[in-house]
């Protein structure tokens, strides 16, 4: 008889083209009919040419069409990955001493030695007397000083030194002109460090401010056990909201809102709350997203891990701030930084446990619409004063609010059926909704006449007005030929 002769079999169109065509059995041979039947399906399935071993094996299996590979089955899931990986990457590269070498042009080697020139006043020396060392802090130290000549002789101020050799990259070099540069623009506000001047030597940068003698907010919080009665809480809480409002009108976002960062006065009972430290601040326009992640990690809010946030994400600082005010104890906490994040991100805060139950239930509305996570339906901090558990105390004058311009400017681009929608949806706001809008035209009608023109804006915006709501260019955003 002769010999059999068959076809070579054709190639398979969907297996990978570098896969070889000897390929190994599997290291075991399933020991059920069941698996033995599925084996033989995936064999002569055109899309799974090949068995797949478990992980477990080692071999890895060649790339694949399908959507899923059948018998891939994990017993134990992999970790979600850590928010604290970028964090601390970002943070990391931030106080890193080592400052990166960046070559001059394509053709040299040599690193560009960065320009720590900032064009302050070099008459330090001259014009101040230094005296002992008040606080130290990453990037530099705070010291008391008086003037020793001018208007201000005698008088005692804070000095913050920013060691020049500790500016090793240009994001330290730009951090420190632009935290200059906002102290300069934000003025006025009794709630807000006072800055008088900036001065550099070919060591350091000093940064001239009011003394508040009075210690940390924090000192406070400890001094009582943690635990403020709320008419105590409101007060705290009203200047903060106060000066914070200040700043978001002026397009600027603290970005490290903490007790630490606000200083009393004096040690008089009824000293000034003062907000202190804007180093990790920025300029931000209504429109824009801030995507670089800084801030404390307690303190820190969820968009902020995800690296889209603006104004919002002190708020919820604020919400923190408040929490601890009034029962002691922080909403988010954890042993390790990742461990934090992870409840920022996922985790509600409790107001089970003491004293919660026995606080009014506006004080917990109150934070529980600070810490939403969601930053579309947190308070604005003008919108935090005009609660019905803050409004009524010590007379609190609500300020302007930038989201009212955002949204005036957003109905004047919408469609007519969306502005008929949003007539139609005005009728089922709430007494306090009504309560903050009324607030906030009465602002914006400075004349009392019932209307509000584009004169009547103008005039608000150039009289709340400072150099940084200038630099960051809001009143051209507002007054834009498509907008108001």
């Amino acid at each position: 008889m002769g010999t059999c002769a068959s076809k070579p079999p054709k190639s398979n169109p969907y297996a990978d083209r570098d896969q070889p065509s000897d390929l190994p059995e599997p290291a075991q041979t399933p020991k059920s009919q069941a698996d033995r039947d599925l084996l033989t399906a995936i064999k002569q399935s055109p899309f799974f040419p090949f068995y797949t071993p478990s992980p477990a094996h080692g071999v890895k299996a060649p790339k694949s069409p399908a959507s899923s590979t059948p018998m891939r089955i994990f017993r134990r899931p992999f970790p979600p990955p850590s928010p604290a990986k970028h964090i601390k990457a970002v943070l990391r590269l931030r106080r890193e001493k080592k400052a990166v070498a960046i070559p001059e042009d394509e053709e040299s080697d040599e690193p560009a030695e960065l320009d720590k020139r900032f064009g302050f006043s070099k008459e330090f020396t001259s014009r101040l007397e230094v005296a002992e060392e008040l606080g130290r802090g990453h990037f530099g130290y705070t010291c008391s000083a008086k003037f020793k000549k001018g208007e201000r002789k005698g008088q005692k101020v804070a000095v913050k030194v920013i060691p020049k050799s500790k500016m090793t990259t240009a994001i330290a070099v730009e951090d420190v002109r632009r935290e200059v540069k906002i102290l300069r623009a934000l003025t006025g506000h009794n709630n807000l460090v006072q800055f008088y001047d900036a001065f550099e030597d070919p060591e350091n940068v000093y940064i001239v401010m009011e003394l508040c003698e009075g210690g940390e907010l924090l000192d406070q919080i400890l001094s009582r056990g943690g635990k403020y009665s709320e008419d105590d809480a409101k007060t705290v809480l009203m200047q903060i909201l106060n000066v914070v409002a200040f700043f978001h009108l002026q397009g600027v976002v603290h970005r490290d809102l903490k007790p630490e960062n606000f200083l009393y006065t004096s040690k008089d009972e009824n000293s000034k709350l003062k907000a202190i430290d804007f180093g990790l601040s920025d300029f931000v326009r209504p429109d824009e997203r801030l995507n670089d992640i800084v801030g404390s990690a307690y303190y820190v809010a969820p968009e902020v891990l995800h690296r889209s946030y603006s104004t919002e994400a002190d708020v919820w600082s604020i919400g923190v701030i408040a929490y601890i005010l009034l029962c002691g104890s922080r909403p988010f906490w954890a042993r390790t930084e990742s461990g934090i994040f992870r409840a920022v991100l996922k985790a509600e805060p409790s107001f089970d446990e003491d004293p919660w139950p026995s606080l009014s239930s506006e004080a917990k509305d109150f934070v529980k619409l600070l810490l939403n996570k969601d930053p579309r339906k947190r308070m604005t901090a003008a919108q935090a004063l005009i609660h019905p558990w803050i409004r009524n105390h010590r007379d609190v004058k609500v300020p302007l609010d930038i989201l009212i311009l955002r949204l005036m400017k957003a109905y004047l681009r919408s469609s007519s059926l969306r502005k008929a929608a949003l007539r139609a949806l005005s009728r089922t706001l709430t007494a306090d909704e009504l309560f903050y809008l009324k607030e906030q035209f009465a602002l914006l009608d400075p004349e009392n006449n019932g209307s509000i023109t584009l004169e009547d804006i103008k005039m608000v915006l150039m009289k709340n007005a400072t150099d940084s709501m200038r630099e960051s260019r809001i009143i051209d955003y507002l007054l834009s030929k498509n907008g108001l």
